[in-house]
Order: C-alpha cells, then structure tokens, then sequence
C-alpha cells in the first residue's frame, strides 16, 4: 500500500534528504511541498514529484508558481494549516524551523496522521499540549533527529525497563577553544561543524550547545522521562547518537557515520527496516570513541536551557524565542558570539513567568519576544 507524504519544508536540509530517501523507497508518493525562499528548488521539486498541492513562504511567489504548474498553490502559515487539514495523505514531515510549523502540527494530530517531526521547536514551546493531544487522538509523533530516533530504536519495546537516557553531543567548533578564544569567533567560525552538515540556525545552535538542551526538553516530552533520568554526552566523533540505560545496567546505543537518511528513513518506514538509501558504514576496526561530561561553564547556554525546562511552564517558551532571534542577529553580523547568552539570559530575566500558558499564549510570547528584538 502506497504511503502518501507532506513535506513541510522541502527546500531546506531535511526535507531534501527527506526526498532522497523517498526516491530509493518504494510505495511512498509525494502529494505536497511547501518551501521557503528558494523557489527554483522548489520548482524543480514541483517538476519531479507532480504534488497536487504546494505551499510558498512568501505571497508574491505564488504567481512564480502558478505561470509554469496547474498546481493549487498557497502561502504561509496559513498554507501550513490547510495542507495538514488535507484529508488524503498518512504522514506530515515536519522539516521546517520556527514556530511556523506548530498550529500545522496540532491540525495534523487532529486530523489523525503520523508526524514526523524534526521541527525542535514545537515540542520545546508546547511539548505537553501536543504530546497530550497526540495521545488522546492516537496519533504517532515520530523523531527525525538522530539523537531521538536513535533512542526510540533503543527503547524498541523495553521502555519499561529504561531506567536513563543518555544524549549524545559533538561538542561543536569550539569544543576544544577556550572561552576567551570564542570572544573573536566569526558567523563562518560558527558554521564550520566538525561532523554535521545542517542550516546555519541549527549549526550555530549546536556552537553554543543550545540544541542540546532543546533535545533534552524534545526527549521529555517524547519519552516521558524526568530531566533528572535525561542526560547529555560529549562524544566528538558523532558515531553513537544515544544511549538508553536500562534497570539492570545495561546500555544500549545506535551506532552509525553522521548521517540523516538513517533517522529520515526510519520515521518514514516505523517500525519496519527497508534496504532504501544506501549510507557509508564506519569502519568498526581502529576507531576511538570518547565520552566526556559537558562544560557548563564554557557553555553556559546548555545549562541555562535545561534550567528553563526544568522551570517549565512559559520559560522554554523564551528561552526559545529570544534564541532564534539573537541567532538570526548572529548570523547577520550585528552581534558578537557571545552577545547571544548574554542577551537570552537577559531576556529570561526579565520576561514575567506564566506556569501553565495555553497555545494562545505560547504563540502571544513568542510574538512579544520577537517584537522587542527585530
């Protein structure tokens, strides 16, 4: 039987590679697209997977699109929403960054389709609305990141007997510089991964170890662990991309080259395992793995991240918020490397605190966050 996939997010990293797995897979069919600014992609994509709807970020390109493809076109965050309110598909890949994709989601759980999710911020915003709403429609939100599919393939069927989940990080660029080195780092500095080829906000997220700390909130929201049971690893060589501890004190780990067809793959194909893109193996022979204990100190951000998950409530919220923007800021040069703790933690501060906000509010904060810094 014939999956039928939405791609939120087809231009970018994810869902790129999303569409290189599904040309090596069988019985898997593309019935939507939306995209970013990169419409020449976009259109060559339109060319190739003939989608009967497509959705563009921007509203003066949907003529662009409409003068070369007989396609219903439409735009935005409310282009989002309708094409997972569309009633003909089983799988919503969630590829974008941002708050954008959040109202889609909440539609598509609605709508009771698969998720597959690899979009940080709509667990990390609105991790108990959206997984309390998927229970209760039954509905799967499968990981795409590879730290979290690999503790779902971990857990397999013995979530009971997991006692402890271990998240594994690079440690960046800067792993081995010092804090007064990172005063002068550049956007470039930032961006030059050791081991993952991502986009710039995620990559410059993973420089100051904010993404780790956005995973640990996405695992306790996936996996209902305690943030006391969810702990983070530097491992630089980036080939286990988690442990699971078990009761018994066993630890179980997936292995494999820094890869995200794996991840992708798999989100598309759970539970099952398929032959589809073929990946490098590592070569087990005369490879040394390490493990070390995060720098709190030097990486300020993670420690700060996992307090506001720990906070709960409207913090993760801001925490969120105010990074994407001073990111942004970041990589456009208007700001230095470490300017962007120095104004999230600012930020958090001063931002009243709301325990239990509703998805009105989440996206009220949000927006008020973003205004005070444009």
């Amino acid at each position: 039987m014939t999956k039928k996939i939405i791609i939120l997010g087809s231009t970018g990293s994810i869902g790129t590679q999303t569409l290189e797995v599904v040309d090596k897979l069988k019985d898997f069919e593309i019935v939507a697209l939306s995209g970013g600014k990169n419409i020449e992609l976009l259109k060559q994509q339109i060319k190739k997977y003939n989608p009967k709807i497509v959705c563009v970020q921007q509203e003066n390109d949907i003529k662009k699109i409409k003068d070369e493809f007989k396609v219903e076109t439409l735009c935005g965050e409310e282009g989002l929403v309708e094409l997972a309110k569309y009633s003909n598909y089983d799988i919503l890949v969630v590829a974008t960054s941002g708050v954008v994709a959040l109202r889609a989601v909440i539609c598509a759980i609605n709508n009771k389709k698969t998720v597959a999710l690899a979009n940080k911020e709509t667990l990390v915003m609105a991790g108990d609305i959206v997984m309390n709403l998927a229970h209760k429609q039954g509905v799967d939100i499968i990981p795409i990141d590879s730290e979290h599919s690999a503790i779902l393939q971990c857990m397999d069927k013995n979530k009971e007997f997991a006692k402890r989940i271990w998240i594994t990080a690079s440690g960046g660029p800067f792993l081995n510089n010092s804090r007064d080195e990172m005063k002068n780092f550049s956007v470039q500095d930032a961006l030059n991964h050791p081991k993952w080829a991502m986009g710039k906000k995620i990559t410059v997220d993973c420089a100051t170890l904010v993404n780790k700390g956005l995973e640990v909130i996405e695992a306790h929201h996936l996996f209902n662990f305690s943030y006391d049971n969810i702990k983070v690893v530097i491992h630089p060589q980036s080939i286990v991309h988690s442990f699971v501890e078990f009761v018994d004190g066993s630890f179980l780990a997936q292995m494999g080259l820094p890869s995200m067809h794996i991840p992708i793959q798999y989100a598309l194909t759970y539970p099952k395992r398929l032959e589809g893109i073929k990946t490098d193996s590592f070569n087990i022979y005369n490879n040394k793995l390490e493990f070390l204990e995060p720098d709190y100190k030097k990486f300020p951000l993670l420690k700060l991240a996992l307090d506001c998950a720990r906070i709960g409530g409207s913090a993760p919220v801001v925490f969120n918020a105010i990074n994407e923007v001073v990111v942004n800021k970041f990589l456009d040069n208007r700001i230095k490397f470490l300017d962007i703790e120095k104004i999230i933690s600012e930020t958090i501060e001063k931002t009243d605190f709301i325990k239990n906000p509703s998805l009105d509010e989440i996206f009220e904060i949000d927006k008020m966050i973003r205004k005070d810094f444009v």
